[in-house]
């Protein structure tokens, strides 16, 4: 059997235009990141009612080359889509960590995958890379205040808030920052956590509106003070 990158070059693409004209979205109604890929604009999802059934793929004992959760999701799809039933499959976008380690990627295996399964395993719409930066801004922000003057009596030692990398790099689990002198600000420890593990990632996930994504990112807790009390993210 070809390998699963080889079944995803031989496969021919349909624009997505296309695709989305299916499930009933109008050219205006999405935001194309070339050909293949697009988004759903937030006004399409709003002025539309819910009205499918949901059907959840998960598991509980996993292994280092998955268990096969996106793979069976596909494979549900396709064979609702043969039976003539509107499907949209909804899975999540893979991380560098899985993508480039035993696992090889996370859009499914076989001929049971999401393509272009390369552009969505590598680096997809940049979502990743737009969360990585509003999360190392935070961090930045925080060591910041904490070099001049750390108006808020945050407990170095009490730090929570990690800074974020989409890459299984062992020797960012644990580390020492601050080291260039007095200008590179209080040396403290510090650890990367992988972008799916970034707490912004969740509150994108769950937000509502832009309103509700602002409120949520501002009671981010960062650390806490020498008295146990939090500090948010609004208070730096």
């Amino acid at each position: 059997m070809p390998s699963d990158i080889a079944i995803a070059q031989a496969a021919k693409l349909r624009p997505i235009a296309e695709v989305a004209a299916e499930v009933g979205l109008g050219p205006d109604e999405i935001l194309p990141y070339g050909r293949y890929k697009a988004k759903i604009s937030a006004e399409a999802i709003a002025k539309r009612k819910p009205k499918g059934r949901l059907v959840l793929v998960t598991g509980i004992n996993p292994t280092p080359a998955g268990e096969g959760k996106s793979t069976v999701t596909v494979g549900v799809s396709q064979a609702l889509r043969r039976l003539g039933k509107k499907v949209v499959v909804c899975i999540r976008e893979p991380s560098l960590g899985p993508v480039f380690g035993v696992k090889g990627g996370a859009a499914g295996g076989g001929y049971a995958q999401v393509v272009p399964m390369d552009e969505i395993n590598l680096h997809f719409t940049g979502d990743f890379h737009a969360i990585t930066s509003a999360h190392n801004l935070l961090s930045a922000m925080l060591d910041n205040h904490l070099h001049h003057g750390n108006a808020s009596g945050l407990d170095p030692r009490r730090i929570t808030w990690p800074r974020t990398l989409d890459m299984n790099d062992r020797a960012l689990r644990s580390m020492v920052i601050s080291l260039g002198g007095i200008n590179a600000g209080p040396v403290r420890e510090e650890r990367f956590v992988i972008v799916p593990g970034s707490e912004i990632m969740a509150i994108l996930a769950l937000a509502t509106d832009l309103a509700d994504l602002e409120a949520r990112l501002g009671r981010i807790i960062v650390g806490l003070t020498r008295d146990r009390k939090p500090v948010t993210a609004s208070d730096l």
